[in-house]
């Protein structure tokens, strides 16, 4: 006899494979309405198995691909009906809607493909490490010293693309018998050359301060927001100079868990409304859109708490403050950047406009960040990623046809 339990997980596999069923048909119906891929055309592949929920790891990289497909053609294979829709609706690059490993299979007889790149550690990376006869290459899709930039997996590539020489540093003390100066190539950020876009005001000569606070976290070591210990107080006193324009950019889980965190992001978002009713050429922003990039560029001084968006604005080379987590639980890795970063104290906020001119300005702090970038992302000056990256996949083009001579002269 079947128990009421066992129905209820039957009924919601059924019902999960008749929405994927219907989300694969969406797909089909939408390539059907593309000329096919021409035979033969492409050169480069990136594998993407996510879902539409992961978007955000390869969205950062369609400017670069966009430029490398001038000269190497690009095609993204896609694995996930929800994940190709979304592709497709970008209309960023070629894709492959490729499910099924027979699907996969039929594709790669048809194209040239000598370089397959990877932005994330997906598990079903592996059904494409089968395939041989071209590089499989890491990407990656940031920069952090998060535990993840140091994983076993790396050695399962044939090369990674990585920032700088703090990436290497970490995969030199991290894995074992992993030649790193042979298999990884730095290549700094390309991402960081793209981020533009255009501006919700009109630039004028106020100082442009971006605070991108993260979330209040799910448990006590990872509560890093400073929406409520630092947000109020540095946003109060930025408005009342009427010299600065704030760009808030809080996350979008801000307030989930906490309701006090919730209210000081409400204040906040007040606060600017009616600092813009009061001057409206003040143009103060509320950011809430999907495109990261145009912040990171057009602030002049940066405010983060600990997370990712860290690293994406030291890739811009341009002054940066920390918030130290007001909460004595949260846990703070002090090495690398964070080691010997500016951080900004709950306490401290009040005094933000003094702390602002002070990493603009002091030459010890201007030195100091500049050699951090460096670690972390080489040279930062526009262009000079997108460079190394061309160069990387060139020298990648000419090993895997390098090998093919070998190949053919043993057959």
């Amino acid at each position: 006899m079947v128990s009421t339990t066992d129905a209820k997980k039957a009924y919601r596999m059924l019902r999960r494979a008749i929405a994927g069923r219907r989300r694969a048909q969406r797909v089909r119906r939408m390539l059907a309405q593309r000329a096919p891929h021409p035979h033969g055309h492409y050169r480069i592949a990136v594998y993407f198995a996510d879902k539409a929920v992961n978007m955000y790891q390869i969205r950062q990289w369609y400017r670069p691909l966009q430029g490398l497909a001038d000269r190497w053609p690009v095609v993204v294979l896609a694995r996930s009906a929800s994940g190709a829709a979304a592709l497709l609706e970008d209309d960023a690059l070629p894709v492959a809607f490729v499910p099924q490993v027979r699907d996969l299979e039929g594709f790669l007889e048809e194209q040239d493909i000598r370089i397959v790149l990877y932005v994330n550690q997906n598990t079903r990376n592996f059904q494409m490490f089968r395939y041989g006869g071209r590089w499989h290459v890491f990407i990656n899709h940031g920069e952090s010293d998060k535990v993840y930039m140091t994983s076993n997996q790396f050695k399962a590539y044939d090369y990674a693309l990585i920032a700088g020489p703090a990436a290497r540093d970490r995969l030199a003390a991290a894995l074992w018998d992993y030649d790193v100066d042979e298999r990884t190539i730095q290549i700094g950020r390309p991402q960081a050359d793209h981020f533009s876009g255009e501006l919700p005001y009109p630039p004028d000569d106020r100082l442009v301060v971006l605070y991108a606070p993260t979330w209040e976290g799910d448990r006590a070591s990872m509560s890093y927001g400073s929406v409520r210990s630092h947000g109020v107080e540095l946003v109060e006193r930025l408005l009342a100079t009427g010299r600065h324009r704030v760009i808030y950019r809080p996350h979008p889980r801000t307030g989930i868990m906490d309701e006090a965190y919730a209210a000081a992001n409400r204040r906040i978002i007040g606060m600017l409304r009616d600092a813009n009713a009061a001057d409206p050429a003040a143009h103060h922003v509320h950011d809430d859109g999907p495109e990261i990039g145009w912040q990171l560029a057009a602030a002049d001084v940066a405010i983060a708490d600990i997370s990712a968006m860290i690293y994406d604005r030291l890739a811009t080379g341009k002054p940066l403050l920390i918030t130290r987590p007001a909460s004595p639980e949260a846990e703070i890795d002090e090495t690398g950047y964070l080691s010997d970063c500016e951080w900004l104290t709950a306490d401290a906020a009040s005094r933000i406009v003094e702390e602002i001119d002070r990493v603009r300005e002091d030459e010890r702090s201007v030195a100091r960040l500049r050699g951090w970038v460096r670690r972390y992302f080489g040279d930062t000056a526009p262009g000079a990623a997108t460079a190394r990256f061309h160069a990387a996949i060139e020298r990648l083009m000419r090993e895997w046809e390098a090998v093919q001579v070998r190949e053919d002269r043993a057959a």
